[in-house]
Formats: structure tokens, sequence, C-alpha cells
């Protein structure tokens, strides 16, 4: 096989036209033709070279192959081959092979993982054939839970669709009875050869997608892929303590890897809803909770609702509107230990709209006894604004 570029072997261009190209050839064949160079060796090896340069170009399939992975598109064994070295006009020699040692990747001849040259330029993994297992994908399923249940602590059973193994291949992808045959195009390495100049490129064979084998009879289920979509169910153990955002893992309940790859994994993403009463901060919970005037103003003991039960509040004997009160271990419990948040609850006394006669005659009473009327508001407020009435 030709090392030299067909193109440059014919005297054409890369863009040159189906018509071009023939006359680019007919002009080179005429010119090394055995016939007008008898006992030439020379000649004869050229026009050996032109032809297969032709024999490939005027074929538009080939001709894609050879642009975008040059020589290798059709060598048997590409980069893979056993010692067959990076091919390309280097002799077998891949330039890069001193990188590769040196970042900890592998020679051209050699087997092991791909070093960081081979990443850069869309190299794939040793040499030989590959499984062609691919990793499934990871999942996010997202979750709204209830304040309580993130107290408390809840279990979910979640239903969502995923790429799961083919039950009739049991995920080769093929047909039952047929065989995997090694692929045409990279001869089984699993990977084709672009050269450009004095640099090989490396990248995964586009016909067996790195397995370096192809199916002989795709499955009829999954065509080929060795999965198909199905529903799946999973239980979840969320635990006291969680908030929006918090991720949990269930392995192995991603996607289904491809030809026997292992599976990825499902990550549920926490969301707590607003809830009516109570907002949290953190661990602890706030709570509004209103009371009338006269428990304010003489004290006694209220029932109150917290994220576990009913709780009892103690309310001081004159209790100002906007007073904060904390029930110990009321909160959220913390995810890493036994502690828990509290209930921080503010009261808000209410201040009657509608009194009937018998009320309104008492407080009139109740604020004449008070001195109300003279001076309404408190005298600590009336030193304080009287700076501002100077």
């Amino acid at each position: 096989m030709a090392t030299t570029d067909y193109y440059e072997l014919l005297g054409a261009s890369r863009d040159v036209s189906e018509g071009d190209l023939k006359k680019a050839y007919r002009k080179k064949a005429v010119k090394y033709h055995p016939d007008k160079n008898p006992g030439d060796a020379a000649a004869e090896a050229k026009f050996k070279e032109i032809s297969e340069a032709y024999d490939v170009l005027k074929d538009a399939d080939k001709r894609a192959a050879y642009d975008r992975y040059g020589h290798a598109a059709f060598k048997s064994g590409g980069m893979g081959n056993p010692g067959g070295g990076a091919g390309g006009g280097m002799g077998g020699h891949d330039p890069f092979d001193i990188f590769r040692e040196a970042f900890g990747g592998r020679s051209s001849g050699g087997g092991g993982g791909g070093g960081i040259f081979d990443e850069f330029f869309g190299g794939g993994g040793g040499g030989g054939q590959s499984s062609g297992a691919a990793h499934g994908s990871d999942l996010r399923y997202d979750l709204e839970i209830t304040l309580e249940e993130a107290a408390k602590g809840t279990e979910k059973e979640i239903r969502y669709r995923r790429p799961t193994e083919c039950k009739k291949c049991t995920g080769s992808g093929a047909e039952p009875g047929s065989k995997k045959v090694t692929c045409s195009t990279c001869g089984g390495a699993g990977q084709v050869t672009s050269n450009r100049g004095f640099i090989s490129f490396r990248q995964v064979c586009p016909g067996c997608q790195g397995a370096g084998q192809s199916i002989e009879k795709p499955c009829s289920d999954c065509r080929g892929e060795g999965r198909v979509m199905d529903s799946s169910t999973v239980k979840v153990r969320i635990p006291a303590g969680v908030s929006t955002g918090s991720k949990l893992r269930s392995a192995g309940k991603g996607e289904a890897g491809q030809m026997g790859g292992q599976a990825g994994d499902l990550y549920i993403i926490v969301h707590v809803t607003e809830h009516e009463l109570f907002e949290r901060h953190d661990n602890d919970i706030f709570c509004e909770v209103p009371i009338k005037f006269t428990l304010a103003a003489l004290g006694g003991s209220i029932n109150v609702p917290t994220l576990f039960g009913k709780g009892s509040l103690k309310i001081p004997a004159g209790t100002q509107t906007g007073t904060t009160f904390r029930l110990r271990d009321q909160g959220i419990p913390y995810l890493r230990g036994n502690n828990k948040g509290d209930l921080l609850i503010r009261v808000q006394v209410e201040v009657p709209t509608k009194l009937n006669g018998e009320q309104k005659a008492k407080l009139e009473e109740y604020a004449e006894a008070c001195g109300d009327p003279a001076n309404p508001v408190s005298e600590s407020f009336v030193e304080k604004a009287k700076k501002f009435f100077r």
C-alpha cells in the first residue's frame, strides 16, 4: 500500500471534482505506464501507486474515509495491529511515543492505557481489541417532600424511565444465536489513525465505536444497542434533617451500561416544600402565634403546634407583641449527630376589633384606672421623643 498522500500522487487538490480527478489520473497513468517505460521498475512501482490512489478516490465512500482517517482507514490492523506501530510517514514510528512514556501513556507498539497525548489527539484505550463496554450515564430525579418529612425522615418509592439491559440479548446487542465479527474498518483494533505529515492522530473507530468487533445480526428488540427503555421503581430512604438541595445516591440505578458495562447511578435531589405555618432557617424553625391581649397582660399557658405534635408554651404576664420564645429540640435534626434545632415562636398580641357595650365600658374603666387618657403611651417613649419636639 502506498504511503504517499493519494492526492499528492495524482497531483490533485483535496477538493478536486470527479471529472478533474479522472483527468489527473489519466495524465499520470500515461506518464508512468509500463508500456511506455519498459524495464523501468521505479516507473512500474509508481504506476501501481497511482492506480491504487485512483481506485480509492474515485469511490465516494472510500474517499470520505480516506479524507477523515488517511491510509489507516484501509489498514487491516490499524494502530493496534500487533507489531505494526503507528504507521504513516515515520517508518512505523509514532513521534509522540517519547511523550507518552514520560506522561504515563503507552507506546505505539505496547499495551496499557492511553496517555495524555492520546486524549488530546482523540485516541482511545489500550492496544488490541477493546471490549466495547461503556459505563452507563448517571440520572437525576427531583423529589419534593414536606417539612414534616424532612424533620422526621421518610421513605419514598419513585418511578422513572431509563435505559435498562435488553433481556433478549442480555446486553450484548446481538440476536441470540448470532455472533460478533472483527470490525472491517479497524481490523479489530478499536482505533483508526489519520496521518498529517509526520503526526499521527488516533481516533475511536467509527465503525465499531472502539469495540473492535461488530454485530453480525443486531438484536431485534434493542436494535443492537443492548439496552431498551423501561420503567423502573426504587425505594429511597430520606434521612431526617435533609434540606433543599440535599443529594441522595442510589448506586446502579442509572442508565444501564452498553455491552455489559457498569450501570450509572441515580441521584435524587431533594426539594422541601414551603410550609403554611413554619419557616425554616437552617435547623431552627420559626412560627408566629397570635395571643389575646388579656393573656399577654395576665399571663398563662397556651398550646402551640410543632413539627412533632402539640407543644405547650408559658406566656409571662405583660408579654409584648413580637416577643420570641424558644422551645428546645423542637426544630430540624442535624444530619450528623443526635442534636436538633429549636422552635422559635414569636407572639403577636391581638387587639379586638369589635367590642360590645359591656366590654367597652370595662376597658374604659381599666384605662381610667391606669391613667391612659392622660398619658396614652409609655413614659419611657415620651422621654425619648421629647428631643424631637424642642
